[in-house]
């Protein structure tokens, strides 16, 4: 309960002697463990469930537009929905947290996330068009505000293990998206009920994600050892409404807000984030095209967009882990950069030819995405800094994102071809290398507005 404090060491440099008390409390250390292993499940099941909704969906985009009477140019603009909610709503991530804990606004994420899934299908039965993309930004909601509060989590629980849990959120992440694409269309035909049964089907998976959060919101546990506040460190307890529900927080006076447009690298790593988002969609939204046009069947261009997907799996787990080790992450921007822009050429010179290489090196190159969320962690010092940059970050890059998708459709339909919109694809490439060198330098927002 929220008037149940749990004592938490801290760490030595911080060790007061309620604190080192707090330590010998019997079963507390198992209570911690206990504690920490819920969050880590919690972590996954629902990074597994932040792109399902958009991945399903574009498996069954054929079915829905003909269930629905959605015309061509409709059915264009939904690439562009998921960015434009996860700017819209990302925003509004901090001061939930701050209201009522990360732990529970991530589960109420995952609540609307079902939710939207299942009313969805059946939305546009009532409503129409409307009515899906109504319900459709129920579900973008929560994956919105979970995009923003992962980092927190992460830089809150494991504050020495920012680069390995960012690595297995965003495998778990790569692992959802892959499986959505793959899996939906089969799972449909085994139903035998339709695109509706199709869609709604990945409202299970994000109700089963609700279930590891709901014990940390009911106030029974406080966060780890170190990441109380600086407030509640000098008492040397931190209490377990403060850490998830925010029912105590009369007690300590929070820090305040930085002035985070005032910092260069929260703005270089929101353009990174940005042009890599504009990357991803992009990928997603048309390569299987591009091979398709080049004299690629239709199956074995659907199997090369799911090898660019993939890719995301295993090295979204080295890459973050790589980059928390390096006093600067540029090399490592460069070095997915210049994948990309391989990928690129081939994709402009040889589709057919190199096909599956091309597809391994932009999936390399979309790993620019953990990597990311990784220096998110890294560029401030505190769980609030965090947050702050968190939502800064993927807001403002989302919107950066939305005209990219809708443009190289524009200028494949106006060329007649793709040598255009490849073109555009590298081009964007050169910016995202220098931003996301200038974000890869050691320095946090906090020193950057004098906090």
């Amino acid at each position: 309960m929220a008037s149940e404090e749990i004592r938490t060491t801290i760490s030595t440099t911080e060790r007061t002697p309620a604190a080192t008390a707090a330590s010998r409390e019997p079963g507390a250390p198992a209570t911690r463990a206990w504690t920490t292993r819920l969050v880590v499940v919690g972590i996954v099941l629902s990074a597994v469930n932040l792109r399902p909704a958009i991945t399903s969906l574009g498996a069954l985009l054929e079915e829905v537009r003909a269930g629905l009477g959605m015309s061509g140019s409709v059915a264009g603009l939904l690439t562009s929905v998921p960015p434009l909610c996860f700017a819209v709503f990302g925003v509004m991530a901090p001061r939930l947290a701050r209201r009522f804990g990360p732990a529970a606004v991530v589960c109420a994420g995952m609540v609307a996330i079902s939710a939207g899934l299942v009313i969805r299908p059946y939305m546009g039965g009532i409503g129409g068009t409307a009515g899906f993309l109504a319900a459709s930004a129920l579900a973008l909601m929560g994956i919105a505000v979970s995009n923003v509060l992962m980092p927190v989590i992460v830089k809150r629980w494991f504050p020495d293990r920012v680069g390995s849990m960012t690595g297995l959120y965003s495998m778990a992440l790569a692992l959802g998206t892959s499986a959505a694409a793959a899996v939906t269309v089969p799972l449909t035909g085994a139903l035998g009920s339709g695109w509706r049964a199709g869609l709604v089907a990945w409202a299970v998976p994000a109700a089963v994600a609700v279930l590891p959060w709901l014990p940390l919101i009911r106030g029974r546990e406080a966060a780890p050892a170190g990441q109380a506040s600086a407030g509640q460190a000098s008492a040397g307890q931190v209490s377990a409404g403060q850490a998830f529900a925010g029912r105590e927080a009369g007690r300590a006076k929070p820090p305040p807000a930085l002035r985070i447009t005032r910092s260069r690298t929260a703005w270089a790593l929101a353009v990174f984030f940005g042009l890599q988002a504009t990357a991803a969609y992009i990928t997603m939204g048309w390569m299987a095209q591009i091979f398709r046009d080049a004299g690629v069947p239709a199956g074995t261009a659907g199997l090369l967009l799911a090898v660019t997907m993939v890719m995301g799996v295993p090295l979204a787990f080295v890459i973050p882990r790589l980059a928390t080790r390096l006093p600067h992450q540029g090399p490592i921007v460069l070095a997915l950069g210049a994948c990309g822009l391989a990928g690129y050429a081939g994709l402009y010179f040889a589709p057919a030819g190199g096909a599956w290489a091309w597809a391994a090196l932009l999936g390399i190159s979309n790993c620019a995405f953990p990597l990311a969320l990784t220096m998110v962690g890294m560029r401030a010092r505190t769980g609030a800094g965090v947050a702050q940059l968190s939502a800064f970050a993927q807001s403002t890059g989302y919107l950066i994102s939305i005209p990219g998708p809708l443009l190289v459709g524009v200028l494949y339909q106006s060329s007649g071809g793709w040598g255009v919109p490849i073109a555009l694809m590298s081009a964007l490439m050169l910016p995202q290398m220098a931003v996301g060198f200038l974000a890869g330098r050691d320095r946090t927002v906090e020193d950057e507005t004098g906090h």
